[in-house]
């Protein structure tokens, strides 16, 4: 029998998800990829919706996976990405679709917004940078556009949060995703009653707010009956860049990340939130994080570009191979990554092709190119942006910590050392997964708290550096 203590992430992202088994080895995580499963976005009825029943169903597939390997986790948590959510209606079905950030239903929703409370107010209060797609405006295109949908509501629920509900039956509003509502107060670090309230939305379908750590339940009796096993469900930070922070392999408090995925999130840490008219013009958020510490970041655009010209001229080339053509070509284009045009492009290759010619530099050609002009152009970002989180802090980082999937990236990291002068410190690139890991395991007593889940991150992944 073994007598090994599991615990299993489900780290599910815009373009996949993976179920990961971690125990700890001589003081050391060990990670298991048990399950891996295709995501991404469908046209239904014209909007641009997520496949929540598809998902749920890989969840179960997964989940199902320990038993078949003699290895029941003690605990399991979801985390996804931030400000989508499902409505229930009182007998818990859903009304409509989860539609996804990237459709276009929020078009002129923050004139709405804005109509009831101003745009500096609205970051006074809640120190979330103004995006379109935050909660806040997708739930002012269902009041202007589908308002009976609002009045049948019961419940709101978070992506991840929804997920937790069906493998227990308890509703709760996990912290660091709630606060990429746009709906949370940054001072009481709960929801802003009464900006809720301004806006018209019903206050009574917002569940209560619960932090990272916290153990929601079991699993109903149903499910644990058709995965084979009972065991707790615990809230990680369920947006997966608080996940993510989690796993920065620091030694100290003072850090500088750049979470790089699909999105690239730069940021530091504080235990107080900015939310200074400077920092507004700065378009600095301040997302919720473990033990109410604030993400204080800048979301560029990432890998999203890279992701998109591999899909439409990339042939059959991996990620490392389009890295390497890319580092041995010369063209010194540079784009703009946080310009509006990258969000979703007919077509990337295009986009980024016309942005050079609009700007009179040179046209990228093929993969190579292409990729190399998007990398160049992060770096230039990630040290824009350093700059900017050094002068709104005070504080000189002489590292970069990169986690998350670019970290794998070594032209970019190469970049990223070169623009911003400064140490870069890649890996893990299981961030996210390791980060909800921690969380569950220090709940469990199995890690001694955030300082010692970094340490024992710092012990057990590779980290590769760059000066």
């Amino acid at each position: 029998m073994n007598m090994e203590k599991y615990y299993l992430a489900i780290d599910i992202g815009a373009s996949s998800g993976r179920h990961i088994l971690s125990h700890m080895e001589d003081g050391k995580m060990v990670l298991e990829e048990i399950h891996r499963f295709p995501n991404g976005m469908v046209e239904k009825q014209g909007q641009k919706v997520w496949n929540i029943e598809v998902l749920f169903g890989e969840i179960k597939t997964g989940m199902k996976k320990c038993r078949e390997l003699g290895k029941i986790p003690v605990s399991v948590g979801i985390d996804t990405w931030a400000v989508d959510f499902v409505l229930l209606d009182r007998e818990d079905r859903l009304i409509g679709d989860a539609v996804a950030y990237r459709d276009n239903r929020t078009k002129n929703m923050d004139e709405k917004v804005y109509e009831m409370i101003d745009e500096k107010e609205l970051y006074g209060r809640t120190g979330i940078q103004k995006q379109l797609f935050n909660t806040v405006y997708q739930l002012m295109a269902l009041k202007e556009k589908n308002p009976d949908v609002l009045q049948r509501a019961e419940k709101l629920l978070m992506i991840p949060d929804y997920f937790h509900f069906l493998l227990t039956g308890n509703t709760a509003a996990e912290y660091t995703n709630a606060t990429t509502t746009q709906l949370v107060n940054a001072i009481t670090n709960d929801w802003d009653w009464e900006l809720i309230e301004r806006l018209g939305y019903p206050q009574s379908i917002f569940q209560k707010i619960q932090m990272p750590g916290t153990e929601l339940g079991v699993l109903k009796n149903d499910i644990a009956q058709e995965i084979g096993y009972n065991c707790k469900v615990v809230l990680p930070a369920t947006h997966d860049t608080g996940s993510a922070v989690m796993a920065v392999p620091a030694r100290s408090d003072t850090i500088l990340y750049i979470s790089s995925g699909t999105w690239s999130l730069m940021g530091t840490e504080l235990m107080k939130a900015n939310c200074s008219e400077q920092s507004r013009q700065h378009n600095l958020t301040n997302e919720g994080g473990y033990q109410y510490r604030f993400r204080y970041l800048k979301n560029i655009m990432g890998l999203w570009m890279i992701q998109s010209v591999k899909k439409e001229i990339g042939g059959e080339l991996g990620f490392g191979e389009i890295c390497e053509a890319a580092s041995k070509c010369s063209i010194s284009s540079i784009v703009n990554c946080n310009a509006d045009r990258f969000l979703a492009p007919e077509n990337m290759t295009e986009e980024v092709k016309a942005a050079c010619r609009e700007s009179g530099q040179k046209e990228p050609e093929g993969i190579a190119e292409t990729a190399a002009v998007i990398y160049n152009s992060l770096a230039a970002c990630y040290a824009e942006a350093a700059k900017e989180i050094e002068e709104m802090t005070g504080i000189i980082y002489d590292c970069i910590h990169i986690i998350g999937g670019g970290a794998n990236a070594d032209y970019l990291n190469r970049l990223t050392a070169k623009a911003t002068g400064k140490k870069v410190c890649a890996g893990p690139a299981e961030a996210t997964a390791v980060g909800n890991l921690a969380a569950q395991m220090i709940a469990d007593g199995a890690l001694g708290g955030l300082a010692a889940a970094r340490k024992c991150i710092h012990a057990s992944f590779p980290i590769k550096e760059y000066l």
